[in-house]
């Protein structure tokens, strides 16, 4: 089984080109790094705290999808698989990649809670002004009866 599943921020805005799809349609492929925290205990007993640097590529509608809303700072919660590959450079020398393949990808925080990092997110629909903090409306009297639940 090749399955990853990952939380944390973008590093930079997405990179993102078209190449032709298999049947002649242009098929984005989106290509953006998330910093994931690492914790590990330290042998003094406080916790210490670094990142990993995970690169990620996405295909198609979830690439459309990256190249719309993720930006820098963006914290996101995706899965997929490892993929391994080689390539030789410019130089003649073999490099080897290791990328996760998106298979889906969403937002970890909401707009408001990422620290005044802009992730061009806007929700389709607001919570009504008579929402308390936690966004949830009281139930209007007389209705009692009529919900699924008691």
């Amino acid at each position: 089984m090749n399955k990853v599943i990952l939380m944390g921020r973008l590093t930079r805005d997405p990179e993102v080109r078209y190449s032709q799809g298999q049947n002649g349609e242009q098929m984005a492929i989106a290509r953006y790094t998330l910093a994931v925290d690492r914790r590990f205990a330290r042998k003094n007993g406080g916790d210490e705290q670094s990142a990993d640097f995970i690169g990620c590529v996405a295909f198609g509608r979830q690439g459309e999808f990256a190249e719309k809303y993720f930006k820098k700072g963006t914290k996101v919660a995706v899965t997929g698989r490892i993929q391994t590959g080689s390539y030789t450079n410019k130089d003649g020398q073999k490099v080897y990649t290791t990328d996760v393949v998106i298979e889906e990808q969403e937002f970890a925080e909401s707009k408001g809670s990422s620290d005044g990092a802009s992730t061009g997110y806007t929700p389709r629909e607001s919570a009504p002004s008579s929402a308390d903090a936690g966004g949830f409306m009281p139930i209007p009297d007389g209705i009692e009866g009529d919900l699924p639940f008691k």
